[in-house]
């Protein structure tokens, strides 16, 4: 018997040494958590305590915290938006309800949320003012600052028996003395702020990026076929494609006349683990009903990464044999022009 990974056996020896192929696939299988792609908006820390400095001068070390100095702020940087936030230590939709409850403000969960995203650019208060056409937003940021200087000046209420208040935190729970406070000793209050910011620690950020972790697959294996001069179709995001249920992530070399179909999938969480095999076992469906001449038209190949996919054995157990054991990971995905039926579409010489 030879090959290491189960898309290396004849169907006989993968049958034969299934619980082997098992161990190794999910040996593979790397913790995608530790590693996020950053992403084009992504904040880094110089960015961050750079716009909370700015917030803190301005307003004396939160001393005089007023709609004024704080406008004055996001003239000079408008990420001093997402320092305030932070301080408050809410995200922008609980924000903007804030506003909307307090000062009948007209700003809705998503209007916050692009306001937040867009105030990372440093310039983008400033232009905001000279622009005529940008007063609802101006007065939406006024009802964002005005909101926060009303709950961090008031700080957190008396504790109620089995709740604790949002504002319970050392640098808002006694108002604006608990704030000064915190920016005026030594403790390293922006790197505080800019674990908040990111949530969890990283897990704001985590959610906003949640595609491109799926994408780094995907884009694995775009490169593979491109160095191999393989000619393939990519599918979009929720595209149909006519006689298929379920349109792959990749046809090959068409989705006219497939010889090859690859699905990608990434995840975390063997909850979603187990919807995203699901989903490959029923291109394994589809592919069995698409049938010439007694066989199959085309390969199925599933390309997985993540920790959830440890998470459930008998899952990917079912998932190499019905694939024939063709499926790769992030450690093994350099092989798989050689180890599939893509390999007749290589344009590359041997």
């Amino acid at each position: 018997m030879s090959g290491n990974r189960p898309f290396e056996l004849s169907r006989e020896e993968l049958e034969q040494r299934i619980e082997a192929m098992v161990t190794v696939t999910m040996a593979d299988l790397s913790s995608e958590f530790l590693l996020m792609p950053t992403g084009g908006d992504f904040v880094k820390y110089r960015e961050f305590q750079m716009a909370y400095e700015v917030l803190k001068r301005t307003t004396e070390c939160f001393g005089n915290l007023s709609l004024a100095t704080v406008q004055s702020a996001l003239q000079e940087n408008s990420l001093a938006l997402g320092a305030l936030r932070s301080i408050l230590g809410m995200t922008a939709p609980e924000w903007a309800e804030l506003a909307r409850m307090e000062l009948r403000s007209d700003i809705t969960q998503g209007a916050a949320r692009n306001i937040d995203k867009d105030c990372r650019t440093a310039d983008y208060y400033s232009k905001l003012c000279e622009r005529k056409l940008a007063k609802k937003t101006l007065e939406r940021i006024d009802a964002l600052v005005e909101v926060a200087i009303q709950y961090l000046k008031k700080g957190a209420p008396t504790e109620q028996e089995g709740f604790i208040h949002r504002l319970a935190k050392f640098d808002t729970a006694h108002g604006a003395d608990s704030l000064t406070h915190a920016a005026r000793e030594n403790a390293p209050y922006a790197v505080l702020l800019y674990e908040r910011y990111l949530g969890r620690p990283f897990a704001a950020h985590r959610d906003a990026v949640s595609e491109l972790v799926g994408e780094v697959m995907e884009n694995a294996i775009e490169r593979h076929l491109r160095d191999a001069g393989v000619s393939y179709r990519k599918t979009g995001r929720a595209e149909r494609i006519p006689g298929f249920g379920q349109a792959p992530d990749f046809c090959i070399p068409d989705e006219i006349n497939p010889a090859v179909i690859i699905e990608a999938k990434v995840t975390s969480d063997d909850g979603t683990a187990r919807d995203k095999v699901t989903r490959i076992k029923e291109l394994e469906t589809q592919r069995n009903r698409h049938v010439t001449e007694g066989k199959p038209w085309y390969e199925v190949i599933a390309c997985i990464d993540g920790r959830g996919f440890r998470q459930r054995r008998s899952d990917m157990r079912d998932l190499i044999l019905r694939l024939d054991g063709k499926v790769f990971t992030a450690a093994t995905i350099d092989q798989l022009i050689d180890h599939s039926a893509i390999k007749k579409f290589s344009g590359k010489r041997p």
